[in-house]
């Protein structure tokens, strides 16, 4: 089986031999083709040298598009674009950049690659058991093939589903991913194209889905040529937090829009991707009907989708519903709209001021009642729906969301933004109250939201996890000293000299402290977490049938400890929240945590089904009363006629 995916623009093979290049570059009335070869000799940053080796003209048409068809051309050949004798550029849809993204682009062809998959048509989104991952930090090698050698241990955990952090090329051996500016290029330190396509085989042939996390809102500040000739890519009028924004709804939109869209069926269709987890939604500004995120989804469901399960997942701070919405299949199931989930901030920022105590920035709006919004957010999905932010001064957030299912939900306690953004990368477990992380975890993987786990978390790593980048010397000092200067409003990096011991991003070490280390998994107390770990998953593998029988929220209830009588919300430590199983018996799936200091009391029936417990207190209770202490967790199903 091959499989590859048409595109208007970037080079393509021809049937009848040679490459037809297109480049859209609208500022520019003349636009060149030059094919390179390797020469002798180093770059600075690339590793190699290049010598041009034939000139094209192209062909200027209605539009802004140049088009050229170069019989010399062939499956690995070097190219780029002239626009000048002082400026040539890489091709903005090139399939692989190997000298980085200042470099020449690669013919690549698609067909080439074998696929060993062709039986596979993915899994229903309620069976995800999502794992998010970064090649360069995943493994000592950080490359593709590293990180495929790894996928059968992660399955055999319970993974079913691997979401790579953006690998779209970015400048220079290292970066998070969100820098990238060829998105339809694979980085070359990870690995060539075929690397990845077999990482995605591999994960098939074990029964694991592979998402990609891809950056529609912006490009990074290095290597990003478009504005030398297609500035109608930006609309300055409208800022972000990386410079003008991606202008999706003006008068030149079409091609921009459908470069994104093609994006999205290039890495599904061609690299066989199960889906997509779109980053910083609420950072994109779109008026037109559908917007982007809406054409983007659409297509991935009439298309690829049409055919194996395909799944959409958006970060969106605005906590819009209307992206989660559901309507009834031909076979009477619900199937999502445009989106399958959201990730659940949430969730994680009410785990988070339960486990540290840590209220700054946006923590704030979850200090008043830690408990009660983690209630919320896990019975109903999310806890702000529409209720004013402190740390939006006052702006309302959210959307109502009870009527939507668990699953169109992703719960975490961990991800590359929570540990990363903090000044030293410290994972959960630095800074948590251990006797709570069991309460924790158990909430995530055993909850019917979609858990994520982000790498090493599994075995309680000790590795941080940090920014770090690779750009170029001028730009390289003003990400540190901006990155410094961050944290100046923290009491504890006011002084200049605190500032300066958070870690250089740009520093090799910064990136190397960043790395897995696997051998500490066989140590104690990472031993006892992966244990742990497998445990809840092994519980939530039993619960999967029930798992998709979940069509809407659930119901919580605060408990305020052994006298049960305080109105505070503030004093709620505990918490139980049940969600009703549809379909044949009745049916229900109850979580009891406790994260306050003495023990609470939770009712059970007699009958419920213990699936899982933890710190359960001693003592005689009553038939169908039991006690939790601190850290405890209770986990029943129960039958309405039991």
């Amino acid at each position: 089986m091959r499989r590859s995916h048409a595109m208007p623009f970037g080079a393509s093979l021809r049937a009848d031999g040679g490459v037809r290049f297109r480049l859209w570059a609208p500022a520019r009335q003349g636009v060149e083709i030059e094919l390179l070869r390797r020469v002798a000799g180093t770059h600075a940053r690339s590793g190699a040298s290049t010598e041009v080796a034939a000139r094209v003209a192209m062909a200027r048409s209605p539009g802004g598009w140049h088009e050229a068809v170069v019989q010399e051309a062939a499956a690995g050949s070097l190219y780029r674009f002239r626009l000048g004798e002082d400026l040539a550029v890489p091709d903005p849809a090139s399939r692989f950049n190997p000298l980085d993204v200042h470099g020449p682009s690669e013919v690549v062809d698609p067909l080439a690659y074998r696929w060993s998959d062709a039986t596979w048509t993915g899994r229903p989104w309620h069976e995800a058991v999502v794992y998010e991952l970064h090649v360069g930090a995943f493994t000592p090698a950080g490359t593709f093939e590293a990180a495929r050698r790894r996928l059968a241990e992660l399955a055999a955990l319970g993974i079913t589903a691997i979401e790579l952090m953006p690998v779209a090329d970015f400048p220079g051996m290292r970066n998070w991913g969100y820098d990238g500016v060829l998105p339809y290029a694979p980085d070359a330190s990870y690995g060539r194209p075929e690397d990845l396509k077999r990482f995605v085989a591999t994960a098939h042939g074990l029964g694991v889905m592979v998402l990609l996390d891809v950056v529609d809102n912006h490009f990074g500040p290095e290597g990003n040529y478009l504005n030398a000739y297609a500035p109608q890519f930006f609309d300055r009028s409208r800022a972000t937090p990386w410079g003008a924004a991606i202008d999706f709804d003006g008068p030149s939109s079409a091609t921009v829009r459908d470069f994104f869209i093609h994006n999205a069926l290039f890495w599904v269709c061609e690299y066989g991707f199960d889906g997509l987890r779109i980053d910083a939604v609420h950072a994109i500004e779109d008026r037109s009907s559908p917007d982007i995120v809406e054409s983007i989804a659409r297509a991935l469901r009439d298309g690829p989708g049409r055919e194996r399960y395909i799944h959409v997942v958006l970060e969106n701070d605005r906590n819009e519903a209307r992206y989660l919405a559901r309507e009834i299949s031909d076979t009477g199931a619900d199937r999502p709209r445009q989106a399958d989930a959201q990730w659940n901030d949430d969730v994680h920022h009410a785990l988070h001021v339960l486990l540290t105590g840590e209220t700054d920035g946006y923590y704030v709006d979850y200090a008043d009642a830690p408990v009660e919004r983690l209630g919320r957010a896990l019975a109903e999905g999310f806890a702000y729906q529409g209720e004013a932010s402190s740390f939006r001064a006052g702006a309302r957030r959210g959307e109502p969301s009870a009527h939507l299912p668990p699953a169109a939900f992703v719960a975490f306690l961990q991800t590359h933004d929570q540990i990363g953004n903090r000044a030293f990368g410290e994972r959960i477990d630095a800074i948590a109250d251990p006797a709570l992380m069991t309460a924790a975890l158990a909430c995530v993987l055993l909850g019917p939201q979609v858990p994520m786990l982000f790498m090493g978390e599994e075995f309680a790593a000790s590795s941080p996890f940090r920014f770090f980048c690779d750009f170029g010397p001028g730009l390289a000092e003003a990400v540190r000293n901006g990155r410094r200067e961050e944290f100046s409003r923290f009491d504890a990096y006011r002084d200049l000299a605190a500032r300066e011991s958070i870690p250089d991003p740009n520093a090799t070490a910064t990136f190397a402290a960043s790395k897995l280390h696997w051998g500490e998994r066989d140590a104690s107390p990472h031993r006892e977490r992966l244990a742990l770990v497998r445990r809840l998953l092994q519980v939530r593998r039993a619960l999967t049938p029930r798992l998709g029988r979940i069509g809407r929220g659930g119901r919580w209830r605060a408990v305020h400890g052994a006298s049960g009588k305080s109105a505070d919300p503030s004093a709620a430590r505990a918490l139980s929240v049940r969600w009703d199983v549809e379909g044949g018996a009745a049916e229900s799936m109850t979580l009891h945590v406790n994260f306050g200091a003495t023990p609470v009391e939770v009712d059970t029936r007699d009958s419920a089904k213990i699936a899982f417990s933890h710190a359960l207190a001693r003592g005689g209770r009553p038939r169908g009363r039991r006690a939790l202490a601190r850290g405890g967790v209770l986990f029943v199903l129960e039958r309405e006629d039991g």
